[in-house]
């Protein structure tokens, strides 16, 4: 069976996206995929960050972890994106990065990824699911393969049930439920599983 490349690449104010990305790396990890756990810049100004502190505690606690660049999406066979909810649409940091992928775009550098994505929101219906469906319009422009989760186990459920990718309800301290890891620990061993189908198809 081939071995699959994954970048799990997230936006994360105070925790809560980080935690999914997280959990999403580790399942990834342990489904047999070489994994690359990375953020996208912040476009916040540090006064902004400073004000809130949780804000700057997440920023501290999370200086380790590097930012994602053209080559980790060149690198990746497989992409989770996981960001929050901005008014029904992905994080601005998150679409801000996608929008600098224009070179590999263009040179077919992102045809034919797979992807899947989560978020987060204040309450349930802050716009989880369009957001997530947001950040796939984009993916359907690089001619990448789109792989939600859907209702392919019982886990989606206890989550809140959203079939396009993971979502929860943001907590203050920037946990997630235990629910929730479960779902996007299932999400992201389907997007190495269905990745692993297709590389060993192409190679075929």
């Amino acid at each position: 069976m081939d071995s699959i490349n994954l970048a799990v690449i997230y936006y994360s104010a105070t925790g809560t996206n980080y935690q999914m990305a997280h959990s999403a790396a580790e399942a990834g990890q342990a489904a047999g995929a070489a994994v690359r756990l990375l953020k996208v810049p912040e476009l916040a100004p540090a006064s902004a960050i400073a004000g809130n502190p949780a804000w700057q505690a997440h920023v501290e606690a999370t200086k380790h972890i590097s930012a994602a660049t053209v080559e980790d999406i060149e690198w990746a066979d497989a992409l989770i994106f996981c960001a929050p909810t901005r008014f029904g649409n992905m994080a601005g940091q998150m679409k801000q990065f996608l929008d600098t992928m224009g070179g590999p775009w263009a040179a077919g550098k992102t045809v034919n990824k797979v992807v899947s994505a989560a978020t987060s929101a204040q309450n349930p219906h802050g716009g989880q699911e369009a957001a997530i469906l947001s950040l796939y319009t984009s993916m359907y422009h690089w001619g990448a393969i789109v792989v939600a989760p859907g209702y392919t186990d019982p886990v989606v459920f206890g989550a809140g049930g959203n079939p396009y990718g993971t979502s929860v309800s943001a907590l203050r301290d920037g946990t997630i439920a235990e629910a929730a890891v479960l779902a996007v620990q299932h999400q992201a061993r389907r997007v190495v599983t269905v990745a692993k189908w297709l590389k060993a198809g192409q190679r075929a």
